[in-house]
């Protein structure tokens, strides 16, 4: 574990500081205002921009606020203008978190909401900013000048009520580094302030949402006064059996195991992964609730469950469900079965309410931690969105949900998990993996506010698909999602007509600036020119229907056949989903899994049986959801 950590900390940078003599694009004036804030508030400026890459990676999102009510490059926040939302993720649809048919659904809707909380007095620095710089609050939060000016006042009180001089050197603002990022306990703190250093250490260059560049030269050699956060009052994170890396914070506030009558018990299944059964998947969801509330629901034994949190203001990690345990959490008892769920503070439909690069980070080492320990490849195959998860049988696909959505940055996060998203074959590739490039990429989504009226402009990782190489073309259909088949929308929960950043598809065709994969069945074409690629050319394993099959079906889940199932558990039907895999068709294979599925049905856990049968199934990217085919349906190849 320890080496494991080690290297997580030494996670790949988006786009690392050029070397010595490379050329260097031309710096905006971005630039000049931090070097001018840093200079007048006596803060180094190789802190003051790295703070702010850990906060906004320099971007300043049109001033509009962050998950917590943060503005602008330095992440001041605000407790007058914070996001206020009132139907957390799993409240939200009809979707069944459990998604076992065999037991009565267990959605969220039906507890008891809490109360959304106020920010701490710790988070609310635009206001102390306002009051420390001078600089009226409404210029803090939408001229970035201003923004930087008031964090950079920020960071030299806090290094002043520490009895420490302004001094020129970075490695003595440790202190002050941790305490900006407003966290409540000390291991957050210092996680915070190792992350700002090790991008003093590696240097950073980035053209920012602005179209700004902004360079932090790398200094390999600073070593901070780590110790200065012992000083600092925070308080001990919750102690318990947390499973997380070391160079995480992260501590324990446990889901229940309850039973509240009628056999009913909550909020999760007790289990023994991996011995029982293998662990193949990590969930990525976005929260759809401030931070309180999300503890508070995970608390609670009548709502559902996630095995981690994760915090936006700082990247702080909660641990829920121990990861041998069952979660309820995908909507798909398969997928929960071999799942490990994280939520992260956020909202899908508000795309300027960003996540900060401190939780993109700790989320990225959490998912390296599971994936090393579990085996798990870290590809789009493996770490799916929740809005990849497919619904088990035909009546659930239209409630399945559609977090974290096309404003999660995969390609970003790909990259700090060590794996980015490059071309692995040539121009002729029979595979294409998605990957626009996130913050110039800005197709128009609806429905964020009101149904029907444009979101505001904002970078995605996702594709839309048309029936035809053109824009004007209609959206391919998704007859799950309509049985009447009406086209697809632009609503930015609509999932019928969208390839995300990192899925692989078998290439159909292709025709100009256009390429058209096999998607639900059916040619979906996607702009995709030379000058503006939007997929990268890849190699892929490859199935098709074998010969003689003009049709084979596609399931939402890979279960056993009857013959598995030992007398006292009863029977889950192998119901296919409305879908066809047609003869001609070729889709990326993602593994293969023997049919399984575990019957938990009881509070008492020796009564938890897993059946695996002789069936063997592959699974697929098919639309933006992953589904299933049986090995013996199908032909494989390699292309």
């Amino acid at each position: 574990m320890g080496a494991l950590a080690s290297a997580a900390l030494l996670l790949p940078l988006l786009s690392a500081a050029p070397p010595a003599g490379a050329d260097v694009p031309e710096a905006g004036v971005l630039q000049g205002q931090f070097a001018r804030a840093a200079e007048r508030q006596g803060v180094p400026e190789s802190v003051l921009l790295a703070v702010a890459y850990l906060q906004s990676r320099w971007d300043t999102h049109g001033g509009a606020p962050s998950v917590t009510g943060g503005y602008g490059p330095m992440h001041l926040t605000d407790a007058v203008t914070a996001l206020d939302r009132t139907a957390p993720h799993h409240s939200e649809g009809g979707e069944d978190a459990r998604g076992d048919d065999s037991r009565a659904a267990r959605t969220g809707a039906d507890a008891p909401l809490p109360e959304p909380g106020a920010l701490p007095e710790r988070l609310r620095t635009l206001e102390r900013a306002a009051a420390l710089s001078g600089i009226p609050a409404e210029e803090l939060r939408t001229v970035p000048a201003a923004n930087i000016e008031g964090g950079a006042a920020l960071l030299a009180a806090a290094q002043r009520e520490a009895g420490l001089p302004a001094s020129a050197d970075p490695a003595d603002w440790y202190g002050a580094v941790a305490r900006y990022s407003g966290a409540d306990d000390s291991a957050t703190a210092a996680t915070y302030a190792d992350d700002v250093f090790d991008v003093i250490r590696t240097g950073e260059t980035r053209t920012t949402d602005s179209g700004q560049v902004v360079t932090l030269p790398a200094a390999p050699a600073v070593a901070p006064a780590t110790g200065q956060v012992a000083s600092l009052g925070l308080r001990r994170p919750a102690a318990g059996p947390v499973e997380c890396p070391a160079s995480v914070a992260c501590e324990w506030i446990p889901a229940p195991y309850e039973e509240f009558g009628d056999g009913d018990y909550g909020n999760h299944d007790k289990g023994n992964r991996p011995v029982s059964q293998s662990i193949d998947y990590i969930v990525i969801h976005d929260t759809e609730a401030d931070w309180n509330t999300t503890l508070k629901l995970v608390q609670d034994p009548t709502y559902v469950s996630w095995q981690y949190s994760l915090r936006s203001s700082d990247g702080h990690i909660a641990q829920h469900v121990p990861l041998k345990d069952v979660a309820w959490h995908a909507g798909n008892w398969f997928v929960n079965a071999k799942s490990v769920g994280l939520e992260h503070e956020g909202f899908l439909t508000s795309p300027d309410s960003w996540y900060t690069e401190a939780m993109y980070r700790t989320s990225a080492r959490l998912v390296r931690y599971i994936a090393a320990r579990y085996d798990i490849p870290l590809d789009r195959q493996h770490v799916l969105g929740h809005d990849n998860v497919p619904g088990t049988v035909t009546s659930s696909i239209k409630n399945m949900h559609t977090d974290p959505g096309p404003y999660w940055d995969w390609a970003h996060y790909f990259q700090l998990l060590g794996r980015p998203i490059t071309p692995s074959a040539g121009p002729h590739a029979g595979v294409v993996t998605i990957r626009p490039d996130y913050s110039t990429h800005q197709p128009v989504y609806t429905g964020c506010v009101t149904a029907g009226q444009a979101c505001v402009p904002h970078g995605s990782g996702a594709v839309r698909l048309h029936t035809a190489p053109s824009s004007d073309a209609p959206l391919v259909k998704d007859i799950g999602l309509r049985p009447g088949g009406q086209d697809s929308t632009t609503g930015v929960n609509d999932t019928g007509a969208r390839a995300s950043t990192g899925q692989s598809f078998a290439v159909a065709e292709r025709r100009g600036d256009w390429t058209a994969v096999w998607y639900l069945g059916q040619k979906a074409w996607f702009r995709n020119p030379v000058e503006e690629p939007t997929a990268v050319n890849a190699r892929g394993t490859v199935l098709t229907p074998r010969e003689g099959l003009a049709e084979v079906p596609v399931y939402g889940r890979a279960y056993p056949e009857a013959s598995a199932y030992p007398a006292g558990v009863p029977v889950q039907s192998v119901s296919p989903l409305p879908y066809k895999l047609l003869a001609g068709q070729r889709y990326v294979v993602g593994g293969s899994t023997p049919g399984e599925y575990f019957f938990a049905p009881v509070f008492d856990p020796s009564g938890h049986t897993v059946v695996r049968g002789q069936e063997e199934y592959y699974q697929i990217q098919f639309g933006h959801r992953i589904a299933f085919v049986k090995a013996a349906d199908v032909r494989v190849s390699q292309d």
